[in-house]
This record gives structure tokens, sequence and C-alpha cells, in this order.
């Protein structure tokens, strides 16, 4: 395969739309007034699991960039403080957070100068690829619990 293919392909797996809705609808669609609700026996609100993808996403994208970048404190720092919220313009900042840094991976995998297989110098072997799979995969469970949760609540 060559590597601009493998490029469409990561970013198109990115994006979504394929084995699950786009990232795009599922953002758009996600009514914020719901972000706070509760379901038994379900552990997160569908705030918790915005900002959960949010922060996982900048964290990895950020990580994939900057050798100066410092990762939260796992799990803990992966995670919003509180079940809600904080005011009422939280939930749109976190959509338009995940839309911009999702982008910005994209960017990065689809720019013909990052080289996808080359070990990260600040990591532990990890390369770009691998960073990209992991984003796609997070997002993907995630977003896939954040659609059971849109179901359920509607």
């Amino acid at each position: 395969m060559k590597q601009e293919e493998l490029r469409d392909h990561l970013a198109a797996l990115l994006e979504g739309g394929h084995a699950y809705m786009k990232v795009e609808e599922i953002l758009s669609g996600f009514p914020a007034s719901v972000g706070s609700a509760r379901i038994e026996g379900v552990a997160h609100t569908p705030w918790q699991l915005m900002e959960h993808i949010r922060i996982a996403l900048w964290d990895i994208l950020e990580f994939s960039r900057d050798a100066g970048h410092v990762s939260p404190k796992f799990p803990d720092g992966y995670w919003p403080d509180s079940e809600t919220p904080p005011d009422d313009g939280a939930w749109g900042k976190s959509v338009e957070a995940i839309k911009r840094d999702l982008q910005s991976m994209v960017e990065l995998v689809k720019d013909p100068a990052t080289d996808l297989y080359a070990q990260i110098p600040h990591g532990n072997g990890q390369t770009v690829l691998r960073e990209v799979l992991l984003v796609a995969d997070h997002n993907a469970y995630y977003f896939g619990q954040l659609m059971v949760l849109r179901r359920a609540l509607e």
C-alpha cells in the first residue's frame, strides 16, 4: 500500500462513518440538555464520557507532536472532576475541542512530512501510527458508550 493511501485510510478511520457513525454526526446530534443525565447502573454521565474523549484525544495528539507535553496523571486526570458540565457553555466547548483536535490529528496523519513508522523521540517506542490507531480505538469505544446513553435517554 502506498503511503498516501494509508494516510487516507487512517484519516477516514479517525473521522468514522464506516463501522460506526461519523464523529461529526455523533457530536452534532447529541443534545447538551442530557449531558448530566444519570442512568441507574451506568458508570458515567454523557458529560463524563464526552470530557474523557476530549482529554484523551488532546493528550494523545499533544504527545504525538510536542516533546514538552506533560500528560495528565493516570487515570484520574483523564476524567472530569464533575458528573455535570460546570456551566451552560461547557458542553459546546468540549464538542468544539474534540472536533478541533481530531482535525489536527487528521492533518498530522495526512502530512507527508510525518513519518508514521518512526518512533516518537520522547516516547517509549510509540509511533504516530500507533497513536492514531489508539485514538481511533478509544474514540470508537467511548463514542459507542455515548450513543448507547443517548438512545437510552431519548
